[in-house]
C-alpha cells in the first residue's frame, strides 16, 4: 500500500506581499505608516529649517522663566514672579473646572429637556423645543457674550448693597450677586476639619454601595429598598453627627462690603459664569435631543406593559425606558463632553483665563513661541479628551445591556 503524504507547500514568495489576500492588507497598511511618518518627518524637517532660518530653535525653557503677569482668578497660589509651568497649570485647572461643571449642568438640564419635549402637555413640550432649536442654531460665542452682558449689565454695584441703596445679599445675607460677581461664604477649615470631609466622602461612597447593593436585590428578590430615604440620611447624618462632636470645625466667613467692594468670602468672577453657563445652556441643547432620541429608540410596547402591570410613570422612565436608552444615549454624548471641553477655549472672549488664554495667549505673546506653545496646548486638548473617551466608554460598558 502505498503511502500518502502531503503536497509540498511552496516557499513564501515576495509577491505574495501583493497577490495574496493573506498577506495583501497587511503590505497596503505598512506602505501607508512608512508614507505617513515620512510626511511627518518632511513637516518637522521643514519647520525646523524655516525656523532656523529666522534665527529660532525648538526648545521649551521658556517655561521655566518668569510669566510676569497675574491672573484673576485661580485655584491655586499664584504670583507674577512665578513661572510660565505654573501659569500653564493655573490655565488647565481653569480649564478643568469649567469643563467640568459645564458637563454635569448640562447633562442635568439636558435630560430635563429631553424628557420633557416628549411631555403630553403641549405647552412644556413647545416651550422645550422653543428652547433646544434656539440654543442650538445660535452660535455658542453669541450665547457667552449675551450672558456675560446679563452679568455685567442687569446687577447691581456693590455700592448700591449699602443701607438705601436698593439692593440686597440673598440665602440669609450670605451670597451677593454684583456687576463684579458673585460673593459667596468661604469655608474656614480648623482642627478636626480633615476628619468630617473624611466621613463625608465615606458616606458618598456607601450611597454609591447601597444602590449597588439594592439593585441586586431587587433582581434576585424583587424587593425594593427605600434607597432614596436610606441615602439621604447617609449624605447628612454621619457627617453631621462628626461636625458636631468635634466641636463644629468648620465656619464660613461671610462677604462683606468694605468700601467700593465685597471683602471676606469667594468671589465668582461674572467671565467665570458667563463661560460656565453659555457652554452647559448650549449643550444641554444638543444632550436633549440625544436624550429625547434614546427614549424614542425604546419601543413603546415596553412603556404599554409597564402600565399595563401597574408601573407608575415615574418608576418606568427609571427602571425600564431610561436603562435600554442608556446604549443609544451615552455614546453620543461623549462627543457633547469633549466638545464642551474644547469649547471653553472661548473664555478669551469675556477675559476668562483658561489655558488658552494662560499658556496659549499671554505666554506665547511674552515668549515668542508659538510653536511650542500651541503644540503643548494642542497635547493637553488631546490627553483631555482622551481621558474623558476612556471614562465614558468604560461607564458605557457597565450600563450596556447584558446579552446572553
Amino acid at each position: 500500500m502505498a503511502d500518502i503524504t502531503d503536497a509540498p507547500r511552496d516557499g513564501f514568495r515576495l509577491s505574495q506581499l501583493l497577490y495574496d489576500a493573506r498577506y495583501r492588507s497587511m503590505t497596503i497598511q505598512v506602505i501607508a505608516a512608512i508614507l505617513l511618518m515620512l510626511m511627518l518627518v518632511e513637516l518637522v524637517d521643514n519647520a525646523v529649517t524655516n525656523l532656523a532660518a529666522l534665527g529660532k530653535d525648538i526648545r521649551f525653557s521658556f517655561l521655566w522663566s518668569t510669566s510676569g503677569y497675574d491672573i484673576n482668578q485661580r485655584l491655586i497660589p499664584y504670583t507674577s514672579q512665578d513661572t510660565h509651568a505654573r501659569a500653564a497649570l493655573v490655565g488647565i485647572l481653569n480649564t478643568l473646572l469649567v469643563a467640568f461643571l459645564g458637563c454635569i449642568l448640562a447633562t442635568v438640564i439636558g435630560v430635563l429637556a429631553g424628557v420633557m419635549r416628549l411631555s403630553k402637555n403641549w405647552l412644556v413640550a413647545r416651550i422645550m423645543t422653543f428652547y433646544v432649536e434656539a440654543m442650538r442654531n445660535t452660535p455658542l460665542l453669541i450665547w457667552i457674550l449675551i450672558v456675560f452682558a446679563v452679568m455685567t449689565e442687569a446687577t447691581p454695584q456693590p455700592r448700591e448693597f449699602r443701607e438705601g441703596g436698593g439692593a440686597s445679599m440673598i440665602l440669609w445675607d450670605s451670597v451677593a450677586i454684583s456687576n463684579r460677581g458673585v460673593f459667596i461664604p468661604k469655608p474656614v477649615w480648623a482642627e478636626g476639619s480633615g476628619l468630617v470631609v473624611a466621613v463625608f466622602l465615606l458616606s458618598i461612597a456607601g450611597i454609591f454601595v447601597l444602590r449597588r447593593f439594592a439593585r441586586k436585590q431587587q433582581e434576585q428578590t424583587g424587593k425594593q429598598l427605600p434607597v432614596f430615604w436610606i441615602s439621604l440620611g447617609l449624605f447628612f447624618v454621619p457627617a453631621l453627627l462628626t461636625f458636631f462632636v468635634m466641636g463644629r470645625p468648620i465656619s464660613l466667613e461671610m462677604p462683606e462690603l468694605g468700601g467700593f467692594n465685597f471683602t471676606g468670602g469667594v468671589q465668582i468672577r461674572n467671565s467665570f459664569i458667563a463661560l460656565w453657563l453659555a457652554l452647559a445652556l448650549y449643550t444641554s441643547a444638543f444632550i436633549a435631543e440625544i436624550v429625547r432620541s434614546g427614549i424614542l429608540a425604546v419601543s413603546k410596547g415596553q412603556t404599554e406593559a409597564a402600565f399595563a402591570l401597574g408601573i407608575q410613570p415615574n418608576r418606568t422612565m427609571q427602571l425600564i425606558i431610561l436603562p435600554q436608552a442608556l446604549r443609544v444615549i451615552v455614546p453620543p454624548l461623549i462627543s457633547q463632553y469633549l466638545n464642551l471641553t474644547k469649547n471653553s477655549s472661548l473664555a478669551i472672549a469675556v477675559g476668562y483665563m483658561d489655558v488658552r488664554s494662560t499658556l496659549g495667549g499671554i505666554t506665547i505673546n511674552q515668549t515668542g513661541r508659538e510653536l511650542e506653545g500651541m503644540l503643548l496646548l494642542g497635547i493637553f486638548y488631546l490627553i483631555t479628551s482622551l481621558i474623558i473617551s476612556a471614562f465614558m466608554n468604560l461607564y458605557n460598558s457597565s450600563v450596556k445591556l447584558k446579552e446572553r
